[in-house]
């Protein structure tokens, strides 16, 4: 899984937002390289460990050649997995269920308060002018007959 993929998966739980998820993964990325670089360990429960380790210099060979050469001192990041990540590799634990994104809660927009209030009082003097309905006579249909000649 690549960091777009990771994106996709997520963003069902940002109310199908990639922006939003993307901008997550960004800064739980960022929180943890800062960390560190300042030498600060990130450990993060049944997951695992992230710390940088100093390796000193050392001598190895240069595979095409043969020929030994000097490697320098360098600093790296490590990963040290959880014992709970472990076992679920392993198959010895089962996860739980995933969580589940929360359904999507559609508003309707309401209208105005003010307008609301002035259209329930207009019709309601409507109302109370109307006479009560009377009923009309049915209009008389008009038929022309054809003249014949």
């Amino acid at each position: 899984m690549n960091k777009a993929q990771f994106i996709a998966a997520l963003a069902p739980h940002f109310n199908d937002s990639k922006k939003e998820a993307a901008h997550a993964v960004d800064i739980v990325f960022d929180t943890i390289i800062r960390n560190l670089s300042k030498g600060e360990d990130v450990m993060i429960n049944d997951f695992g460990k992230f710390k940088k380790v100093d390796r000193k210099a050392r001598m190895g060979r240069n595979p095409f050649t043969g020929e030994t050469i000097k490697i320098k001192a360098s600093k790296k990041a490590r990963f040290l997995p959880a014992k709970a990540l472990k076992e679920v590799i392993a198959g010895d634990r089962k996860l739980a269920p995933a969580p589940k994104p929360e359904p999507k809660v559609v508003a309707k927009k309401a209208a105005p308060k003010k307008a609301a209030k002035k259209v329930v009082k207009k019709t309601a003097k409507k109302v109370a002018k109307k006479s009560p309905a009377k009923k009309r006579p049915a209009a008389k249909k008009v038929v022309k007959k054809a003249k014949r000649k």
